[in-house]
């Protein structure tokens, strides 16, 4: 095997400091890393327990939000009431032939499809 795992997906954000809110207050993500970076800050989140991190980076001025970013989570019902609370327009939960799913964009266009695990 020469690919062991994926350790960390970068998701395009212009402001660190609103990602790491939107992140951590409404999605219940903890901080993995926050370090000094020459462009930024080497920021990581992650769901906690997940071996998988998402570095929030303002570097890449112009890019292109990221868009169909699959995670998983137990209760899809819960999730809408916090998108809900936080005002974060979403879609769903609804169920497909593969099982019940959630979509929603965060705060910088990035989109996530949420299924219920």
């Amino acid at each position: 095997m020469l690919i062991s795992s994926i350790l960390t997906v970068t998701v395009p954000v212009t402001d660190q400091d609103r990602a790491l809110d939107f992140y951590t207050g409404v999605l219940g993500f903890e901080v993995r890393t926050d370090n000094p970076f020459p462009m930024g800050r080497w920021l990581t989140v992650a769901p906690k327990g997940a071996g998988t991190t998402l570095l929030l980076a303002s570097w890449f001025p112009g890019t292109a939000p990221i868009g169909g970013l699959v995670v998983a989570a137990p209760d899809l019902d819960a999730l809408a009431d916090r998108l809900r609370a936080a005002e974060v327009a979403f879609e769903g939960p609804e169920q497909q032939a593969w099982g019940r799913q959630l979509l929603f964009h965060d705060p910088f266009g990035n989109g996530f499809v949420v299924s219920q695990a």
